[in-house]
C-alpha cells in the first residue's frame, strides 16, 4: 500500500497550516489498526489538507492514495474516506456541469473534480461492500462522479433489490433523488422509483427517505395527505426495534469526535426528517403541522429532532409559531437532559417569540441555580439558556433570577446586555448594576470587559444615581489602560442615556470633545445639556474629516433635529456617496433636520434595495416621516408580505437574526400606521 508516496515532494506542497510534509503520516494513520489513530488522521485531513472545503496541491496529491485506501476491503472506517473524496470533488457545491479550469485555487477545484471523476469506477464495487458504512456513502459518490448517468441509475435500482440493511436502503433513495436533481432530462425513471418506494410494503425509514427526496426533485408527485402520512411513518418507525445508526466509535479529542458527541440520539431519523423539511422550504403550514406531529411523539428522540428542526424553520421563515413554541416549552419538563437542553437553546434564539413558553421557562429557572448560570470547566460563567430565554422573551419573572445572579460572586459578562429585553420591568435591577459597576477595578486587564455590559444596562435604564460610578471610571482609568478608548465611549453612551439628570458630567464631557471618542461624547453632551452650539463643530468635523466616524456623526446630527441645519450641505453630499450605510443614515438625518422628503426618498429606496441590513433603520425613518413617506410604502408592504426573513434572503446567520427580523416587521407596521 502507498507505493510511491515517499517519492512525492510533500515538503514543497502546502495545506492550511503551511508545509504538507506531515501528510504521509496522516494517510498512513487512515490505515492504522487503531481506531483512535484513524479518527485523528481523518480529523487531520479535514483540518489541514481539506480545511473548510479548500483544495490545495497537497489535497490533489492525496487523491490517488485515498482511492487506494478505499479499495482495501479489509480496512475499517472506509466510509469516512469515501465521504472525504466526495467533499474534495466538490460535494454538493457544484451541479453536474463542467467546471472551468483556472489558476490557483479555482484550478485546484476543477482538477479535484476531474481527479475524482477519473477514479469514480472504484465506487461501483462499493455498493456491495461488506461494510454498511461504505455502502451508505457509495450512492452519492457514484451519482456525482461516475459520468455515466444511465449506468449509475441502473446500479442504484439494481442494488435496491439486493440491499437488506434498513440503515443502508435510505442512502440508495438519496442517490435516486440526487440523480433526479442532477440529470433532469433523464430523471423520470428515478422519480418513478421514488414514488414506488414511498408506498407499502417498504419499511418506514425507506419510505420517509423517498418522500424527502421526492419533495426535492418532484414535489408535484407527493401524496396529498403528506403530513399525516409522514407522522404515521414516523410513529411506525419509532415502534420498531432501534438499531444503532453507526458502530461505536472511540472517544477522541478531535473535532470529529466532538461533533459525534453532539449528534442526536436518532441521527438517521433526524436526517430523514431534516431532508424533508429542507425540501418543503417555504411550505410553512405543512412544516408547522409536521413539527407538531413530531413534537407530540412518544419517542424523546423524535421530539429532540423536531426541536432542532423547528430552529431552522424559525430562523428562515415567518409565520404563526405560537403552538410550536408551546410544544417546545413543554420539553423543558422532561427528565432527559439532551431534550431539555435542546429546547432551552432554541427558545433562547427566539427572543420575543418565546413568550408562549414563558410559564415553562419560569418553572425551570426556579428549579435551581444551574438553570440560571452555566459554569464552565474553563473560562467565566455565562447565563444559562433557560434564564437567557426568559429574559429575551421580556418576561418580568426573570427579574428576580437576574437579581440573584447580580448578587452572586461572579456576574456573567453578557448579563448587562440581556437586561435591555426586559424594558422598564428591569428598573429594580439598577441599584445592583450600579453596585457591581462600583466594584470594577480601574486598571485591570479586563476593566473594559467587566464595565461595558454594566454601563450599557445602566444607560438603557437611564439610572442617573449611577453617574458618580460612571465618572469614577472616566477619571480613574489610566491613559494606558487596555481598550480605554472603548471604555470612554461606553461611559459616554451611558451618561447620554441618563439625559439631563447627568448634568454633573457636563464638564468632563466637554473636555473630551476633541478626543478619540468625539462623536459619542458629543451625542452624550447633547442628551445631557441640549446645547447645539457646544456639539455642532465636533459633529460636523467628524462627519467630513473622519470617514470611519461619518455614520455615527450623521446619526448624532439627526438627533439634534433642526438645530443641526448647518450640517445639511455635508449630509447632502453623503447621500450621494457610494457607501450604502452612509447614504441610508444621512438620508434619515436629512429628514430629521430639514423635513424635506425630496432628497430623502430616493436615497432610502436605493439603500433598501441594495442592503437588507438597512431595512430596520429605514423603516424607523419612514415612521418618523408619517404621510410624507407614502411614496416608499410599497417597500414596507412588500416586506410584510414576504414569507422569508430578510437576513435569510441575504445569506448568513447570526443568533440575533430572528429578533432583528421581528423588529423590522414591527417597524414596517408602525410606519404604515403612522401614515
Amino acid at each position: 500500500m502507498f507505493a510511491g508516496m515517499d517519492e512525492v515532494g510533500w515538503a514543497s506542497m502546502k495545506h492550511a497550516y503551511g508545509s504538507a510534509e506531515d501528510v504521509p503520516e496522516l494517510l498512513r494513520g487512515l490505515a492504522s489498526s487503531c481506531a483512535q489513530e484513524r479518527e485523528r488522521a481523518l480529523d487531520g485531513m479535514y483540518g489541514a489538507v481539506h480545511h473548510q472545503g479548500d483544495v490545495y496541491d497537497s489535497t490533489l496529491a492525496c487523491v490517488p492514495f485515498l482511492f487506494e485506501l478505499v479499495g482495501h476491503s479489509e480496512l475499517p472506517d472506509r466510509g469516512g474516506i469515501v465521504e472525504l473524496l466526495v467533499s474534495i470533488g466538490g460535494g454538493d457545491a457544484y451541479d453536474d456541469g463542467p467546471l472551468e479550469g483556472g489558476d490557483g485555487a479555482e484550478g485546484n477545484y476543477a482538477m479535484a473534480r476531474t481527479a475524482i471523476r477519473a477514479g469514480a469506477a472504484a465506487f461501483i464495487g462499493l455498493l456491495a461492500d461488506r461494510d454498511p458504512e461504505v455502502r451508505r456513502a457509495a450512492p452519492t459518490a457514484l451519482v456525482r462522479f461516475l459520468g455515466q448517468p444511465e449506468r449509475a441509475l441502473g446500479l442504484l435500482t439494481g442494488r435496491l433489490e439486493e440491499e437488506e440493511e434498513e440503515q443502508v436502503r435510505p442512502a440508495l433513495a438519496e442517490g435516486l433523488g440526487l440523480f433526479a436533481r442532477l440529470h433532469t432530462a433523464s430523471a423520470a425513471p428515478a422519480v418513478e422509483c421514488l414514488v414506488e418506494l414511498c408506498a407499502a410494503p417498504h419499511d418506514p425509514g425507506l419510505r420517509l427517505a423517498a418522500l424527502g427526496q421526492l419533495a426535492g426533485c418532484a414535489p408535484d408527485r407527493l401524496p396529498a395527505d403528506l403530513v399525516p402520512t409522514v407522522v404515521a411513518l414516523l410513529r411506525a418507525r419509532s415502534r420498531r426495534p432501534r438499531v444503532p445508526d453507526r458502530p461505536e466509535r472511540p472517544d477522541t479529542d478531535t473535532l470529529i469526535g466532538h461533533l459525534r458527541r453532539l449528534r442526536p440520539a436518532d441521527e438517521e431519523g433526524g436526517h430523514l426528517l431534516r431532508t424533508l423539511h429542507t425540501a418543503l422550504g417555504g411550505r410553512t403550514a405543512d412544516r408547522i403541522a409536521l413539527l407538531k406531529g413530531q413534537l407530540t411523539s412518544a419517542e424523546s428522540a423524535d421530539r429532540c429532532n423536531a426541536v432542532w428542526m423547528s430552529a431552522g424553520l424559525f430562523r428562515e421563515w415567518r409565520g404563526s409559531f405560537e403552538e410550536l413554541v408551546v410544544l417546545i416549552g413543554e420539553q423543558l419538563g422532561t427528565e432527559e437532559q439532551r431534550l431539555r437542553d435542546a429546547a432551552a437553546s432554541v427558545l433562547e434564539s427566539l427572543f420575543g417569540l418565546a413568550a408562549p413558553a414563558g410559564d415553562h421557562l419560569a418553572a425551570l429557572v426556579a428549579m435551581g441555580p444551574e438553570h440560571r448560570v452555566r459554569q464552565w470547566e474553563r473560562g467565566v460563567p455565562t447565563l444559562a439558556a433557560p434564564l437567557k430565554a426568559l429574559v429575551r422573551a421580556g418576561d418580568p419573572r426573570a427579574v428576580a433570577a437576574l437579581a440573584e445572579v447580580l448578587d452572586g460572586p461572579v456576574v456573567p459578562p453578557e448579563t448587562g446586555h440581556e437586561v435591555q429585553h426586559l424594558g422598564p420591568a428591569a428598573a429594580p435591577l439598577a441599584p445592583l448594576l450600579r453596585e457591581r459597576l462600583g466594584e470594577v477595578p480601574l486598571d485591570a486587564f479586563d476593566t473594559y470587559e467587566r464595565a461595558e455590559p454594566l454601563l450599557f444596562a445602566l444607560g438603557r435604564l437611564g439610572h442617573a444615581p449611577a453617574v458618580p460610578e460612571m465618572l469614577r471610571l472616566l477619571h480613574g482609568a489610566p491613559e494606558g489602560l487596555r481598550s480605554r478608548v472603548w471604555l470612554v465611549r461606553a461611559i459616554a453612551d451611558a451618561l447620554g442615556g441618563c439625559g439631563p439628570d447627568a448634568r454633573e458630567a457636563i464638564p468632563a464631557l466637554r473636555k473630551l470633545l476633541d478626543g478619540g471618542c468625539a462623536v459619542a461624547v458629543a451625542g452624550a453632551l447633547w442628551s445631557v445639556e441640549g446645547d447645539a452650539e457646544a456639539v455642532l463643530p465636533t459633529l460636523r468635523r467628524e462627519l467630513v474629516e473622519e470617514p470611519v466616524h461619518a455614520r455615527n456623526a450623521a446619526e448624532a446630527l439627526g438627533r439634534l433635529g433642526p438645530a443641526a441645519r448647518p450640517a445639511l450641505p455635508a449630509l447632502r453630499r453623503m447621500v450621494d456617496s457610494g457607501k450604502v450605510w452612509r447614504r441610508a443614515i444621512a438620508a434619515a438625518a436629512l429628514w430629521d433636520i430639514a423635513g424635506d422628503p425630496g432628497p430623502v426618498l430616493p436615497a432610502l429606496r436605493s439603500a433598501w434595495e441594495q442592503m437588507p441590513d438597512t431595512h430596520a433603520v429605514l423603516a424607523d425613518c419612514l415612521t418618523r416621516m408619517g404621510p410624507a413617506g407614502a411614496p416608499a410604502h410599497d417597500l414596507l408592504r412588500t416586506e410584510l408580505a414576504t414569507p422569508r426573513r430578510h437576513q435569510a434572503r441575504a445569506g448568513g446567520y447570526s443568533s440575533h437574526d430572528i429578533d432583528e427580523d421581528e423588529k423590522l416587521l414591527r417597524a414596517c407596521r408602525a410606519a404604515l400606521d403612522a401614515a
